[in-house]
């Protein structure tokens, strides 16, 4: 019989069950799949079972771009817990100065920094409502730490790492018609110190990002949280600087625990692909791994003690923890392996339709990993690879939907 006259299922379980073959869809309906897959391109497609129904090229290691998330976020979840919440911690210290410890919290915004000065004002009492200096301790990751394939833009996704950071590191700002600038973010006032940078930057509209420069991307949590604080009558009257918590004398006032879970961390990853939030996962991973300081080395060697010890992965190259660096490699079938780990969690992705999926995009790379719910509400899993430029992996996308129903 000719395979090019059954339904499509009995095309897929004919060559399914065909000895020595490769696994795949090429069905006359689907004969254009393999036209569209470059050689530097790869496709894999699994059933609910983990069965390979169609694969190519799934040995070759290509670049992942964002898809890389979906391992970084198991990388997260195996070292700190689904559960895990990160923690800020806020001392005076003898000469009033108030001193601020960070952990890394990747979710540190205006709209937490601001119930944060209202717990730390029902805590001071009157003599405390005066401090001197603001004092930043971000010494819980090693600084700088550079991202390989984080440039110096003005681009939210080049935006830099550290233990102690607020709003990504990013303000989002417009001019107004009488040339004035103001912040584009309700809850975000538009500091003198914000305003400085943007005033240099020359844009118009966007979003500045606050560098490692003159550490920057730490002081500028502190004006921040300096104008929350004075909106609660806790006035400072001096300096907002670098320097260290002495935790044997200086009293803790107030230990804010994240009111995110990793879980929920991961969710809102995965849902707005944001390199920032990754590799703070990744680094907090290292760290937890392999000790004080955190360094993006740890929280790679953290990953790569994760993918081979776990998930039973050795042909992976990991440079950071977002897909934004082209060094990252990852061959189709590793993909996999971990898509079939992530299962689980797989409703943490974006969804559209019948699909759980996370996208990656870089200058000439679209790649797209997750999974395709069934009638039967059964999961099967994809991933394509596409390092070709011109290539499409919504063609490929749209062609394995119609199979799989």
């Amino acid at each position: 019989m000719n395979p090019k006259h059954l339904p499509t299922y009995f095309v897929l379980l004919f060559w399914f069950l065909m000895p020595g073959q490769i696994q795949n869809l090429h069905a006359e309906n689907l004969s254009d799949v393999a036209n569209l897959i470059g050689d530097q391109d790869a496709v894999l497609v699994a059933d609910q079972r983990g069965r390979i129904l169609f694969s190519k090229n799934a040995d070759k290691k290509l670049i992942p771009a964002s898809t890389l998330k979906i391992l970084t976020s198991l990388v997260a979840m195996h070292y700190l817990g689904p559960d895990y919440r990160f923690t800020t911690e806020f001392y005076i210290d003898n000469d009033s100065n108030l001193k601020i410890k960070g952990y890394g919290d990747p979710l540190l915004t205006s709209e937490i920094l601001e119930e944060i000065s209202r717990a730390i004002g029902s805590r001071l009492d009157s003599e405390h409502k005066k401090i001197k200096n603001i004092v930043l301790d971000d010494s819980y990751f090693k600084q700088p730490i550079i991202i390989p394939g984080i440039t110096s833009s003005s681009q939210p996704y080049d935006a830099p790492n550290g233990a102690l950071c607020a709003n990504f590191n990013t303000v989002y700002f417009k001019r107004l018609e009488n040339g004035k600038y103001a912040s584009a973010e309700e809850q975000t006032p538009l500091l003198p110190f914000a305003l400085r940078k943007i005033k240099k930057s020359k844009l118009t509209m966007g979003r500045i990002v606050f560098s490692h420069k003159e550490n920057e991307n730490t002081l500028y949590l502190g004006h921040l949280l300096k104008y929350f604080l004075e909106k609660q009558g806790i006035k400072s009257n001096g300096n907002i600087r670098h320097g260290r918590v002495n935790k044997e004398n200086d009293i803790l006032v107030f230990k804010y625990i994240s009111i995110f879970s990793i879980k929920e961390i991961i969710s809102k990853l995965l849902e707005h692909s944001n390199n920032f939030i990754a590799n703070q996962l990744l680094i907090s991973a290292g760290t937890k791994r392999y000790g004080l300081p955190g360094t993006l080395d740890k929280g790679v060697l953290a990953a790569l003690n994760y993918t081979k010890n776990v998930l039973n992965i050795d042909n992976i190259s990991i440079i950071e923890g977002s897909g934004i660096s082209r060094q990252n490699k990852i061959s189709a079938n590793s993909l996999h392996k971990i898509l079939e780990k992530f299962e689980p969690y797989h409703e943490l992705m974006h969804k559209s339709g019948r699909k759980f999926y996370k996208t990656g995009t870089l200058n000439g790379i679209k790649t797209r990993a997750g999974y395709i719910r069934n009638e039967k509400k059964e999961l099967y899993h994809f991933v394509v690879l596409i390092n070709t430029p011109g290539k499409s992996a919504e063609l490929i996308m749209n062609r394995i939907l119609k199979v799989l129903k």
